[in-house]
């Protein structure tokens, strides 16, 4: 039996998955997500104190207070398949964290300096959520059609940060509405009359996004590295560099790959760095050498102690 090596392999699978990413972009509908965690909240009702995120469960996650809860905020980074969605968590105010966790979406309120938000200045008037869907008010009518220079594939992704956003907040795939006096509006042009759902993962999510370390996290001795990740055969590599020169690497391995984000975690020893600023960085396997348009990254700068 001829066997194909590995290298056309992987090229197949990263242009497979390519191909399932532009095609889902290219739609006017987003499907809904195969692996959503439903669950029942009120408008006020604050979220897990560990979330999971209602479609890739995280590892590493803060664990809440009585005045603060940790939740997912969506924003937006380069990958080789173009802009794509990355996840912090974020500790907000426990008595309103969708309104909180909207306000970082739109401000752009990003640790990681290598992410963004597609949102022009401004914010949202409100958020409710109850078994309906979510109810997102409009300040006024300025977000109805796209910002001047927005692309239909950009007003798309911005309406997906929110969506995924409060939706990792409550823990519910519920669908989104936006409202302006009251009446279901448009936003950045994009009908929301019968509600938006979250679009699958590998349309919109880069393929690797790290958890742990956090940006500019101290580190001694070692620690835990962990995100989640769609890479070939579920191998994650890593590295830590100390400006263009790569002092240490090694990899992960996810719990499975391809269809989905999937968890990985794995132990990183610094005990042997001289103390200072490095930079860990994460990524898909691409033994095809580019051919499925090379690796996504995320990378963190982390203090050695």
């Amino acid at each position: 039996m001829h066997t194909l090596p590995r290298t056309r392999l992987a090229a197949l699978a990263a242009a497979a998955l390519t191909a399932s990413l532009l095609a889902g972009c290219g739609g006017d509908d987003d499907d809904k997500a195969a692996d959503p965690t439903p669950a029942g909240s009120s408008t006020k009702k604050p979220p897990k104190s560990t979330p999971t995120d209602a479609g890739s469960e995280p590892t590493g996650t803060p664990s809440g207070t009585a005045d603060q809860v940790t939740v997912p905020v969506y924003f937006v980074g380069d990958t080789p398949q173009g802009p794509r969605l990355y996840r912090e968590f974020r500790k907000v105010g426990a008595d309103d964290p969708l309104d909180a966790a909207a306000a970082l979406v739109t401000g752009g309120d990003a640790l990681d300096p290598d992410y963004r938000t597609l949102y022009p200045g401004g914010a949202f008037a409100g958020i409710t959520h109850d078994d309906g869907g979510f109810s997102v008010e409009l300040a006024d009518d300025g977000w109805s059609t796209p910002a001047e220079g927005m692309s239909k594939s950009d007003a798309k992704l911005a309406v997906q940060q929110l969506v995924y956003t409060i939706q990792g907040v409550e823990q519910s795939r519920d669908p989104v509405t936006f409202y302006l006096g009251g009446d279901p509006v448009t936003i950045f042009g994009i009908d929301s009359s019968g509600g938006i759902e979250n679009a699958p993962q590998l349309d919109v999510a880069a393929f690797v996004n790290l958890t742990t370390p956090e940006e500019g996290a101290s580190v001694s001795g070692s620690f835990k590295a962990s995100g989640v990740a769609s890479s070939f055969e579920a191998t994650v590599p890593w590295q830590i560099r100390r400006g263009d020169s790569v002092v240490k690497k090694g990899f992960a391995t996810a719990e499975g790959w391809l269809d989905k984000l999937y968890p990985f975690e794995t132990e990183v020893d610094v005990s042997d760095l001289d103390p200072g600023e490095y930079t860990f960085v994460a990524m898909t396997d691409d033994p095809s050498g580019g051919e499925g348009g090379g690796p996504n990254e995320d990378s963190k700068t982390i203090i050695v102690r």
